[in-house]
């Protein structure tokens, strides 16, 4: 049922609670090593396709493949997977070395071996000097990883991760991030992952599946679905965006023209649509550049007037108000110690290229 390149394959899953349909109708394929990301908002249905694929919800129509095997039928403990929950859930009376070893200890495996096992995970995680300690006498970050080595020392095929980093503060978070995705590729498991945190996924996962009310609406890079959003919904749900809604005016194969009552914008590719449609400019902060005096072109630039800016170190976030009455948000790389300051209430013009825009049409 699986070719070479997939190792999980969800086919056609769809999850009801009574007249909820908390998953409709998904299906895509996800390769061996992979870490892949479900991506959505709080209730878009991402959890209950985890807890389908671990075997605590059975679906109501489709099927889960793993391997070739048919694992849609099978009980959590038969299924050759590990789920780690967000809380962690590590046993408060046991020290970190008796919480990795207890599913080996469950499991049956001789006592020699889990010492082996138990020692290896614990230097892969950087815990070994922590093997004595309870779960309380440690940072949330080393509670994560007792975590993680306990879901990895059963060397399950599949290891799925409920929001993994959410009870970490944002410092952590960013630091364990990486130690997480160091760790996974170092032992190969292949990994499926719900978050709602887009930076997360960005910065996790090889493949990131953006979801919204049970539906599965993109799946690609986290390149591809930055910046090549396939809707408005992902456009602005992955990322900052500006958003401008307008009709085609010109539809050419090495351009097109699309008039908005911000201004025209000229795109570098025809979109193969017809004259008078509606679509949607996506343009994103960064890619925006900022001039103090005119900008000699008719369309991709507008005049503006700086509404309020915040400053983050490494750039400058503007809110700039435009003709029109509406605010467009522009970000400026703070690269020269002493570029020419940009102030409250200064008229200046905002413009890009014609390859900083995608076209949306849904």
């Amino acid at each position: 049922m699986t070719d070479n390149a997939t190792f999980l394959r969800i086919d056609h899953i769809t999850k009801r609670f009574g007249e909820t349909t908390a998953v409709n109708d998904i299906s895509m394929d996800i390769a061996r090593g992979e870490i892949f990301a479900l991506l959505g908002s709080s209730g878009c249905g991402k959890s209950t396709l985890l807890r389908v694929l671990s075997g605590f919800e059975t679906p109501s129509s489709g099927r889960v493949w793993l391997g070739g095997q048919d694992v849609t039928d099978l009980p959590p403990n038969e299924r050759p997977m590990n789920m780690m929950f967000q809380s962690y859930a590590l046993f408060p009376h046991m020290n970190v070395w008796e919480n990795v070893a207890f599913g080996l200890k469950r499991d049956g495996v001789g006592k020699a071996e889990i010492a082996q096992r138990v020692e290896a995970m614990l230097q892969l995680v950087q815990l070994q000097n922590f093997a004595k300690r309870n779960p309380h006498q440690l940072s949330g970050g080393q509670q994560q990883r007792v975590a993680l080595a306990r879901s990895l020392v059963k060397r399950p095929q599949l290891l799925l991760l409920d929001e993994p980093l959410g009870a970490l503060d944002k410092k952590l978070r960013e630091q364990t991030q990486v130690e997480l995705v160091n760790i996974i590729k170092q032992v190969g498991v292949t990994c499926v992952m719900v978050t709602h945190d887009q930076d997360e996924a960005m910065t996790m996962a090889d493949r990131i599946a953006v979801m919204s009310e049970g539906r599965l609406l993109q799946v690609g890079s986290p390149s591809e679905v930055y910046e090549y959003p396939n809707c408005r919904f992902v456009a602005d749900f992955v990322g900052n965006v500006n958003l401008f809604d307008g009709e085609l005016t010109e539809d050419q194969p090495d351009h097109a023209e699309i008039s908005s009552d911000a201004c025209r914008f000229r795109i570098g590719h025809g979109i193969s649509g017809h004259l008078g449609m509606a679509v949607t400019v996506a343009l994103r902060p960064e890619k925006i550049n900022l001039s103090l005096s005119p900008v000699a072109s008719e369309v991709n630039t507008v005049s503006c007037e700086v509404q309020s800016l915040s400053y983050f170190g490494s750039y400058t976030s503007y809110a700039l108000k435009m003709r029109d009455g509406r605010t467009m948000q522009a970000w400026v790389t703070n690269a020269d110690r002493h570029q020419d300051p940009i102030e409250m209430g200064q008229q200046l013009w905002a413009h890009w290229q014609d390859n900083a825009m995608v076209v949306l049409t849904q």
